[in-house]
């Protein structure tokens, strides 16, 4: 549950109290004697299953049972009907005790057990005592974790700070909302977004499309990582060393004004936007709001079925986190690789995961086994907030010594990440799949926040007392490099986002996106729009920054001078700058529509064959890729059997001391 403090430990012991006297209280309200019994009787059983279905539901696929699960045509014996009895342990009869004792009790009372019915003001009172443990429950977690329905990154967040009825009840009206708004839905509405995208498509750019044709992709989620770590020097140390030398590569190209575009979803939005050329949601993380239930046009499934491209996500998290085991159902990914196929221990486990040195090293017997040409993704977690390194993980690097504490192991982490993408990009040298790869890396959202930028200013070379909010928007930017052997490299100036890589990269495979509904563009089309709008509704292109005041107009900004301009002195300008919000608005307002009232069942783009979930399972993926292996014989595209069955592990060489091949 990753309880890491006494405050978690105490939320934990005491979160069930509340519900679980609120739901038995219910049985008071039926004074008449059998039926009082009846009724707690139920009670107690369905609280009892509930608890002890979680217990098995848990072990085999590291998550909660949701009411989708509960409720679903197929839910509750797929998961758990064929595996049920394996999945029971000796120990588990634990779990009966309380149900023996109270059976045990009745018998033993039998007629000398006497009921009578209480006062109701009683039975009120006990129902107002659960309600009020409750609402302190959740007042004490809020403290510890703050906004915690509101930015819900994990179903385990929720458990762990309010226990299991209040998350199922959470969820069942959750969903209840969301399908409430769902059936109030008429395929028309897609007609609106689906003529935008016909009216804005950017036509690929003749010399770089197709150029990638099934070529493996290999996306490297940079997480927390800023454009401005790109050729820093701290104690005359380079950040970054290795990707300051892909950078400016030869067969690198590098964008140096891309900026991130996610919401409170942070990572999720990013990946929302990669996959789907769709905005994250305003509030929360669409991954964990909609993201199980939704439909989805994703790249796994559109590589797929055009170009028969195997997909696999990589990642040293629990697979629940962003209920990213549910969404990348819906995407079509063949695999889902999280911290259950990983060597995690006290030693290797950094904050919200596996170490990246450890996590690429032990990605590759998977990797290798993949039918090619392949779609995967790596998500690094080694340089995510609170960017703690151990010391044996220091090669040397010499961290700042500005005022903040996170400031300075930001730049220790970001220096360990690119010692881990080194290492990765010499096995994939050794390996041969760097010739037949195209690789591309990006950074999801910023590191440093608002509050650390104080003691980050004189890193930049900027006073503190002079910071502003066109200095914030700048930081905005991250990196986005599209690196593979025979590209025309070069560092490119075009403005754009997150939002455009989906476009970009079906383009560079060869795939034409027309059909598709995306609200980004092309980056290297003539037709891209080179101006980026932020989840807030801020937006940035060549020559201006336009930030949202307290009066709900902007401030614009010259960037050349980061001069505030004043646009009552130049209404050309700032009608100008009008048209443009409100352009852009309408985009955000059309991707909001078709994330939460779920417009994508309405469209099915022509030679596109919708993803069916039900036909992933992420369980037991070792035995399926040598099932593929064995069953393709001699037709096997995977490096591994095209190295005659030899594993190519043996070739990754990582400084990691704890790594054991």
């Amino acid at each position: 549950m990753g309880l890491n403090d006494a405050i978690q430990y105490f939320i934990a012991v005491f979160n069930p109290f509340g519900p679980i006297i609120l739901i038995l209280s219910l049985s008071l309200y039926f004074i008449r004697k059998k039926v009082f019994l009846v009724v707690l009787t139920i009670l107690y059983f369905t609280e009892s299953l509930l608890l002890y279905s979680n217990v098995l539901y848990y072990r085999e696929f590291s998550n909660f049972l949701s009411a989708s699960t509960i409720f679903g045509a197929k839910g509750v014996m797929k998961g758990l009907g064929n595996s049920i009895l394996t999945t029971m342990l000796p120990h588990d009869f634990i779990y009966l005790i309380d149900i023996l004792l109270v059976m045990g009790l009745f018998i033993y009372m039998g007629p000398r057990l006497e009921l009578k019915a209480i006062r109701l003001i009683n039975a009120v009172a006990c129902t107002m005592v659960g309600i009020m443990l409750t609402i302190f429950n959740l007042s004490i977690a809020e403290m510890n974790r703050p906004q915690l329905l509101g930015r819900t990154f994990d179903q385990t967040y929720t458990v762990k700070y309010l226990g299991l009825n209040f998350f199922l009840t959470n969820d069942i009206i959750s969903q209840a909302n969301e399908q409430a708004v769902k059936s109030t839905v008429s395929n028309n509405e897609i007609s609106v977004p689906l003529q935008y995208v016909t009216d804005n498509y950017a036509t690929p750019n003749k010399q770089y499309y197709g150029v990638a044709h099934k070529k493996n992709v290999i996306v490297i989620h940079l997480e927390s990582f800023q454009q401005f770590l790109i050729n820093m020097k701290v104690n005359g140390q380079e950040v970054t060393p290795f990707l300051n030398s892909l950078y400016g590569n030869k067969n690198t190209v590098s964008f140096d004004n891309f900026f991130h575009e996610v919401g409170q979803g942070k990572t999720s939005d990013a990946e929302t936007m990669l996959e789907s050329g769709l905005f994250g949601l305003p509030t929360g993380s669409f991954f964990t709001k909609m993201g199980p239930t939704n439909t989805f046009q994703s790249a796994p499934a559109i590589l797929g079925q055009t170009q028969g491209y195997t997909s696999a996500v990589f990642h040293g998290n629990v697979g629940s986190f962003y209920s990213r085991d549910s969404v990348y159902k819906n995407m079509g990914y063949n695999y889902f690789f999280d911290q259950q196929y990983f060597d995690v221990g006290p030693d290797t486990n950094v904050g919200f995961g596996l170490k990246d040195k450890l996590f690429f090293a032990e990605s590759t017997k998977y990797l290798e086994k993949l039918q090619q040409p392949f779609y995967a993704k790596f998500i690094t977690l080694t340089n995510h907030y609170s960017f703690d390194l151990p010391e044996m993980d220091n090669d040397g690097f010499v961290k700042p010594a500005t005022t903040s504490k996170v400031v300075n192991n930001y730049f220790e982490t970001a220096h360990y990440l690119d010692a881990s993408l080194r290492e990765f990009f010499d096995y994939l040298r050794a390996s041969g799949l760097y010739d037949k790869s195209m690789i591309i890396l990006y950074g999801d959202h910023y590191g440093i926040s608002d509050d650390k930028i104080a003691a980050l200013a004189p890193l930049m070379n900027k006073e503190q007392a002079d910071w502003n909010e066109f200095d914030t928007a700048q930081m905005q930017r991250v990196p986005f490099m599209i690196h593979m052997k025979g590209i025309k490299g070069k560092v490119d100036n075009t403005y754009g986002g997150e939002i455009d890589v989906l476009p970009t990269l079906l383009h560079l495979l060869g795939i034409n996106n027309q059909k598709y509904l995306q609200f980004g563009s092309d980056l290297f089309s003539k037709d891209h729009d080179k101006t980026v709008i932020f989840r807030n509704g801020n937006f940035i292109n060549k020559n201006y920054t336009s930030l949202k005041n307290s009066k709900g107009s902007y401030n614009v900004y010259d960037n050349t001078t980061g001069q505030l301009i004043n646009l009552s002195a130049d209404p050309e300008l700032n009608e100008k700058i009008t048209k443009i919000a409100t352009k852009k608005q309408q985009i955000m307002t059309m991707s909001d529509d078709i994330n939460s009232k779920n417009l994508l069942r309405f469209y099915t783009p022509t030679g596109f064959k919708p993803v069916d979930p039900s036909d992933y399972e992420y369980t037991d993926e070792v035995s399926k890729l040598d099932k593929t292996d064995d069953d393709l014989g001699a037709s096997s595209t995977s490096l591994y059997s095209q190295n005659n069955s030899e594993s190519t592990v043996g070739l990754y060489k990582t400084d990691a001391p704890e790594y054991n091949k």
